[in-house]
């Protein structure tokens, strides 16, 4: 097996000018980087990619953080980092915190990510002082991915729930609804998400527009999951006078509020009609309608933003990509970066109509 002397002895000189010529760097002139070239590639010589990262002081890994692997969003956004990392030569170290705060204080809060990642990306992951306090501990580049969750110097990638939000409702009341009822995320859920209150507001703000007055009984909270949408849909009608349209905060909740629906029976969209946001892998063969967001390019982007800053070393990788840093920034903290926001569509299907003449 041919090794770095054996490279070195050939090309005559030392197996630290071996190391730099192979790793790229400007401290080797022309002339020796080209003998050393020839002589590896004489030799069939190639480079450890573990003994180059850790020569370079690198592990070559990524910790992505999310609150719970089995939600659609997380899941598609993982795949698309996992993959685009893979394929830039680095790995992946996924923490789930599957909503346990013991999770959380072992992940941001203790030395458990020092020395083992080169970066993190935060998806979905609201922080809390301490876990901020951690994170600038670690001196990490980092990404996130989601609204919630801003971090100082940090890029973030997101959609505009609140905009989402509004096309949804405006949506409904274009078809001619005005009884339109919100099933949203729980403020007590233990995932802590912050993105339904975009999307409430957004909903809020719909009603205002059209001059639809705000009905605190047709706005129901519950988990972000098919069994809280169907939860909040079942106790929507035992208020009552049924809603003739729901917008739900997320495809899968509004999954949930259909089988309520059909089990109260109602139907969809003859007698109810439902709109979520997402465009879940299923919305299509339920026929729901909905926002689409693009899951897999928000991680993608994010994983481009992140790896820049490691592969090029370039003191501004984001022209085009992030907004400069805003003015009034204090001097000694990192200024905080706008995020960059993807745009959304209206997919209508067949779970939205006019409502009946009755």
């Amino acid at each position: 097996m041919t090794r770095i002397d054996d490279v070195a002895r050939l090309a005559g000189v030392s197996t630290a000018t071996v190391s730099r010529a192979l790793r790229g760097l400007p401290t080797v002139s022309a002339a020796t980087r080209r003998r050393v070239l020839a002589a590896a590639e004489q030799l069939h010589y190639s480079v450890s990619p573990s003994a180059s990262r850790l020569a370079g002081g690198r592990t070559g890994t990524v910790a992505v953080i999310v609150p719970r692997i089995t939600r659609w969003f997380f899941s598609t956004v993982v795949e698309a980092v996992e993959g685009f990392l893979h394929t830039a030569g680095y790995d992946l170290l996924l923490h789930n915190l599957g909503g346990r705060e013991q999770n959380r204080q072992r992940v941001l809060r203790t030395a458990n990510l020092h020395k083992r990642v080169d970066a993190i990306m935060l998806v979905a992951t609201p922080l809390r002082p301490a876990d901020r306090s951690a994170l600038a501990a670690l001196d990490l580049p980092g990404v996130t991915v989601s609204s919630g969750t801003d971090v100082p110097g940090w890029p973030c990638v997101r959609i505009d729930d609140v905009a989402a939000a509004r096309t949804a409702v405006r949506h409904l009341i274009d078809l001619g609804h005005r009884r339109i009822a919100h099933i949203s995320g729980d403020p007590d859920d233990e995932l802590a998400f912050t993105t339904h209150l975009d999307r409430r507001q957004g909903y809020r703000e719909a009603l205002r527009a059209a001059g639809i007055p705000l009905d605190p009984s047709l706005d129901v909270e519950s988990q972000f999951s098919i069994d809280g949408g169907n939860r909040a849909a079942a106790e929507l009608l035992a208020r009552g006078e049924p809603p003739t349209a729901i917008f739900a905060a997320c495809d899968e909740m509004a999954m949930g509020a259909m089988t309520a629906l059909r089990d109260a029976g109602l139907r969809v969209p003859q007698d109810v009609s439902v709109i979520g946001i997402d465009d879940h892998d299923l919305a299509g063969v339920l026929g729901l309608s909905t926002i689409a967001q693009p899951a897999a390019e928000q991680g993608l982007l994010a994983a481009r933003l992140l790896l820049d800053p490691l592969v090029v070393r370039a003191v501004e990788p984001y022209t085009g990509l992030v907004a400069r840093p805003r003015s009034g920034a204090e001097p000694d903290r990192p200024a905080p970066l706008a995020p960059v926001i993807l745009p959304t569509r209206l997919v209508v299907r067949e779970s939205t109509a006019p409502p009946r003449a009755d």
